[in-house]
């Protein structure tokens, strides 16, 4: 699917002012924690249910059936982490981010950096993850080379893996972990 001409603004928590840079920059800054060869993002997507948003991958791509949070690589062109997070937002399921609302970890204990090979191996990647508000959850829109069906996902669902096979253990923690963070979020602002 085509981004839009324009990207539309969107708003970020303070606590994401450091994804506010280029991808080439954080991974300058970064060196010499690890050797990157480049950042991915994922966006996890509530709707009014309190439901997730996940896409299942097409039967012909790596991971095939699998189902994920929306996201991918960064890239050169992309103003910022950000900017390149909602711009994959956008492609894998038509949504516009309206707020950055955190960044979503593998969850309390677990290191601060995702860190994966891409399924060659070939190269080594971070994902940041964040907590993203949609201008709307209405009309989701998949590119059918990538991804073959969406669902709203309960955690519960998420958790079991009956109806809905995670890509991997990462996947399924982070999702997790965004259930946890929407909870707490609730708790303090009701």
């Amino acid at each position: 699917m085509k981004q839009p001409k324009t990207a539309p603004p969107f708003a970020f928590d303070d606590s994401l002012a450091e994804y506010n840079q280029s991808a080439k920059t954080w991974l300058s800054r970064n060196a010499s924690q690890v050797r990157l060869d480049g950042i991915a993002t994922s966006t996890l997507i509530f709707n009014a249910n309190g439901k997730v948003l996940l896409v299942q991958r097409a039967s012909t791509d790596s991971m095939p059936n699998k189902w994920e949070a929306p996201g991918g690589a960064v890239d050169s062109e992309d103003a910022s982490i950000l900017h390149g997070a909602a711009r994959e937002m956008w492609e894998e399921s038509g949504l516009v981010a309206r707020r950055f609302v955190c960044r979503v970890t593998l969850g309390p204990g677990s290191p601060d950096l995702d860190i994966f090979h891409n399924s060659t191996r070939t190269r080594c990647l971070c994902r940041f993850a964040f907590l993203v508000e949609a201008e709307s959850c209405e009309g989701v829109q998949l590119d059918a080379k990538e991804h073959q069906a969406h669902v709203w996902a309960t955690e519960e669902q998420v958790r079991e893996q009956r109806q809905v096979t995670m890509t991997n253990s990462s996947m399924q923690a982070l999702v997790l972990e965004a259930f946890r963070l929407r909870r707490e979020e609730q708790e303090t602002t009701a």
